[in-house]
């Protein structure tokens, strides 16, 4: 049975559309899937469709020009409209010209492309395609996904309810994601060591693949050894020169490095928020992990955690991810707030001059309690609204002008309704 992705449904939405529907993630994180679930609808549909990937080495003489491969299209299927499958086309070389040939000579066929991080970084797509595609992102699955999956998608558009009944089920699913995270080959393993090995070959594949061979870093083991510093430095500020001094490499190293992780989808740079540049953190960022358990893995903890208690960057971790989710279409962008005297607050989700401060206490919060920090902020900007999620409080007060809401994480499918 598929992991349904919630995804799916705007990619077969924009299956009518002329532009090119490009699809990036994580490597592993199921975009090839998602592509033979579009072909499946394509096919109940009785529409002509073709796929090609560039991992076949039956597939890829056909994409050394474009002639060669309109002359195998039109083999196939003639000059009639059909669908075009093109899997992991970071593979070619110049594929962002590539495809803006083949799509500037107006063919009465429709392009599915999917490519790794390493796609935008080698071949600069979105500067070759302006106006001829459009992007859909796909992230290892989320905590949703993983549920509704382990629950046999009983409980659809009511997850919320199910969690709020069975607490301890919630908890339990929360625990395992956290621990493992969301790459759908480690969800699918049964124990935690075949997980153990398939996150480890996740891993080797993405240095040797993504990093070495299409970005040509050469400093393999530098740049893996980034990758275990940010992940065992939880909620810090990034430093490049203390980065740069503990890896013995270049600071302009260490920032290259650190874009390519990004690009890559490893981590996501979150910015401060501020207004009073003599008294808020206004630079270095704080880095958060595309997927908790290639953090926990880069960590050595992987599957290692057991309490709640030792877990609270974890869970922040896993709100920012939500957060992202929720809130990526919406124009919004997602900062954290601190101040020189040490005042903090986790997010600060920015819509326009409107401001969200969110507060993560990975606990069993039972009364309604407010920190300093949270408070500070609330009387300096006053917001609208103010979030602490939590592990199972719901609740709302009052604080001067500003709602304050206390929400489960259990509330993932209305969390974005919210903002």
């Amino acid at each position: 049975m598929y992991i349904k992705r919630t995804i799916l449904k705007d990619l077969i939405a924009h299956l009518p559309k002329k532009e090119i529907s490009l699809i990036i993630g994580p490597r592993q994180a199921g975009k090839t899937t998602l592509m033979l679930q579009m072909q499946e609808e394509l096919k109940r549909q009785g529409e002509n469709h073709l796929f090609f990937s560039l991992d076949f080495e039956k597939d890829s003489h056909f994409f050394q020009s474009q002639s060669a491969l309109i002359d195998r299209i039109r083999l196939e299927v003639g000059q009639k409209k059909a669908y075009i499958f093109i899997d992991e086309i970071q593979r070619k070389a110049d594929a962002g010209l590539f495809l803006k040939g083949i799509y500037d000579m107006q063919l009465p066929y429709k392009f599915i492309v999917s490519g790794s991080g390493s796609l935008e970084l080698k071949e600069k797509i979105h500067e070759s395609l302006p106006g001829r595609k459009q992007v859909f992102e796909v992230n290892t699955l989320s905590f949703e996904e993983v549920a509704h999956y382990k629950t046999a998608y009983k409980y659809e558009g009511n997850l919320h309810e199910y969690f709020r009944i069975n607490v301890g089920d919630g908890q339990r699913f929360l625990m395992e994601y956290m621990n493992f995270g969301g790459y759908p080959r480690v969800v699918l393993e049964e124990t935690a060591a075949d997980k153990t090995r398939v996150i480890d070959d996740i891993f080797v594949s993405y240095i040797e693949k993504d990093i070495s061979y299409f970005l040509k870093v050469e400093k393999i083991d530098a740049f893996r050894n980034l990758i275990r510093m940010l992940s065992s430095q939880p909620g810090s500020l990034v430093n490049i020169n203390t980065l740069a001094s503990d890896l013995g490499v270049s600071a302009v190293t260490v920032k290259n490095y650190l874009n390519y992780a990004e690009k890559t989808f490893i981590i996501r740079p979150v910015t401060p928020f501020f207004r009073n540049t003599k008294k808020e953190i206004t630079k270095s960022p704080v880095m958060y992990f595309n997927d908790l358990g290639m953090r926990n893995f880069s960590a050595g903890r992987f599957g290692n955690h057991s309490m709640f208690s030792e877990m609270g960057f974890l869970f922040q971790n896993f709100i920012f991810n939500l957060l992202r989710d929720a809130f990526q279409y919406q124009n919004a962008s997602i900062h954290f707030w601190r101040t020189k005297d040490r005042a903090e607050v986790d997010f600060v989700i920015q819509k326009g001059a409107s401001v969200l401060p969110v507060e993560v206490k990975c606990t069993d919060m039972k009364n309604r309690t407010i920190g300093r920090s949270l408070r500070s902020f609330i009387e300096k900007y006053t917001p609208r609204e103010a979030w602490i999620i939590n592990l199972s409080l719901k609740d709302e007060e009052k604080v001067g002008k500003t709602l304050l809401r206390f929400i489960p994480f259990s509330m993932t499918e209305t969390i974005g309704e919210r903002g």
